[in-house]
């Protein structure tokens, strides 16, 4: 089946829960986009440097190596200083979006988050500014009571 999105994007997704990463994969392949798929710090460190995506959903609270530190790892590397970088988190506290800002991060989704939302970020990165204003497609936090 061609792809007919002419704003096609090399996308990585990484979350230890195969499912949502799967899923979001999906999701994001049947909006015409290259995706892979990472389950661990790791390998999403391993696939950002082999792939080159243009966009990273990495998910936060990834054991052994968390997003954070994923992120700062990637903006190490000459190749990851253009990668925008969108944190996917429960966490939507002021202070959790101020530590993913500090750690490379140019967006930030608090779980679970709409497809309005991945819309935004996605036409941002298409468009060439996906990290210019960080946290400007960020969705507001949804704080259980």
């Amino acid at each position: 089946m061609p792809n007919n999105n002419p704003n096609r994007l090399r996308v990585l997704v990484a979350d230890d829960d195969r499912d949502t990463a799967d899923s979001s994969a999906v999701l994001l392949r049947s909006t015409g986009h290259e995706v892979r798929c990472a389950y661990s710090g790791a390998e999403a460190l391993i696939a950002a440097a082999g792939f080159h995506p243009q966009l990273a959903f990495l998910d936060i609270a990834m054991p052994a190596m968390n997003g954070y530190e994923v992120a700062r790892r990637i903006r190490a590397a000459a190749w990851g200083r253009e990668m925008v970088l969108v944190a996917v988190t429960g966490w939507g506290r002021p202070a959790d979006k101020q530590l993913a800002s500090d750690s490379g991060f140019d967006h930030h989704l608090v779980k679970p988050f709409d497809f309005e939302s991945l819309k935004a970020v996605l036409a941002q990165c298409a468009g060439g500014g996906g990290g210019a204003s960080r946290d400007s497609a960020s969705q507001q936090p949804q704080q259980p009571q």
